[in-house]
This record gives structure tokens, C-alpha cells and sequence, in this order.
């Protein structure tokens, strides 16, 4: 089957995940540029690297794991195992840790991901399969994590000041959306 599930961009390609690899594409011809076969069940989700992760794909699958490619070899540079069921959704963090204790917006070193197991996990790249945190959803509500993205949210001040937070915003298999800020 060859049905595309999920498109992530860069610019200048598309990747593509599908129930049995991840493909790139050339946006101006549409050929198909480099196929990531090994290792990949049902791809759920797919997202170019940022920053430290260029020339990376993060991808989210049925078998509970997250995985990194590299874009030029095919190859899968990291493993990120935890989740107790399918992975729906991986997202780019804007946050770095520097230390445990530290952590800044800047180029990004952690990733995230969010599961069926209602859960969502940031991994610190740097550590390779180091689980750093972990939110849990809510068992009724939520029932699962199906996207994940970051934004940043005006907040006004009482003096009409504006300041910026960046929020973690996630939907469920329920359909709430919630903010984590």
C-alpha cells in the first residue's frame, strides 16, 4: 500500500509516512528521492529536524518507538523506546537542556512524542534514548495523544505590556485540545 499518512516539508522536499516506509520527495519534479524501508511498521507521523536535527527526519510508528533517520544515508541514527503503545505525533522542540536544572530556548537538542498510552515524552538527543520527562493525559478525557505542536501565546500584562510564553499545545483521541505552558 503506498497511501501517503503524513507530509513533513523542508522547502525543497516532502517526506511522506505510509504503512510500511517513509519517502522523500523532490517538490519541483515529484520524484521520489530516498526510501527508508528498514525497521518501519505503520508510520503514524513524520518531521523534518531543526537546528541541531538538520538533515533529519523524526518518525513516530505502531511499534511504540520513535526513530531519527539520517536524510542523506537512509539510516537510523537513534532509537527512542518508552511509549507502551503506537506513536501518533513527534515534534521539534524549541527547548535546549543544558543541565538537568537549565533549560533555554534556543537550538534544539530535545524532541517529543505522543502516544495511544496517553502520554507525551521529551528526549534529550544528546543522551541518545534518554527520557527526560513525561506528561500523562488524562485517562477519560483524553484517551490518547494525536498531535503535538509548540506555539508561542501573547499574554497581556495588566500594564499592556506583552510578553511571550511557549506553550505546548496537544489533541487527544477524544478531541480536547490543552495548552501546557
Amino acid at each position: 500500500m503506498n497511501a501517503i499518512g503524513v507530509i513533513g516539508g523542508n522547502g525543497y522536499t516532502i517526506c511522506s509516512g505510509a504503512d510500511d516506509n517513509i519517502r522523500i520527495w523532490d517538490i519541483e519534479t515529484a520524484k521520489q528521492l530516498n526510501v527508508f524501508k528498514k525497521y518501519c511498521t505503520r508510520v503514524n507521523s513524520v518531521k523534518y529536524g531543526s537546528n541541531e536535527l538538520a538533515n533529519t527526519i523524526l518518525s513516530g510508528l505502531n511499534d511504540k518507538i520513535v526513530r531519527l533517520w539520517d536524510i542523506r544515508s537512509g539510516q537510523q541514527i537513534q532509537v527512542f523506546n518508552g511509549h507502551k503503545s503506537w506513536v501518533f505525533a513527534v515534534e521539534c522542540s524549541p527547548l535546549v537542556i543544558k543541565n538537568i536544572d537549565e533549560v533555554v530556548g534556543g537550538n534544539s537538542n530535545v524532541i517529543c512524542s505522543g502516544s495511544s498510552d496517553n502520554t507525551i515524552r521529551f528526549w534529550d538527543i544528546r543522551s541518545n534514548k534518554r527520557q527526560l520527562y513525561m506528561i500523562k493525559g488524562d485517562n477519560i478525557e483524553d484517551n490518547g495523544i494525536r498531535c503535538l505542536k509548540f506555539i508561542v501565546l501573547k499574554k497581556k500584562e495588566k500594564t499592556k505590556n506583552v510578553t511571550y510564553d511557549l506553550n505546548l499545545c496537544y489533541g487527544s483521541n477524544k478531541g480536547p485540545i490543552r495548552i501546557w505552558g
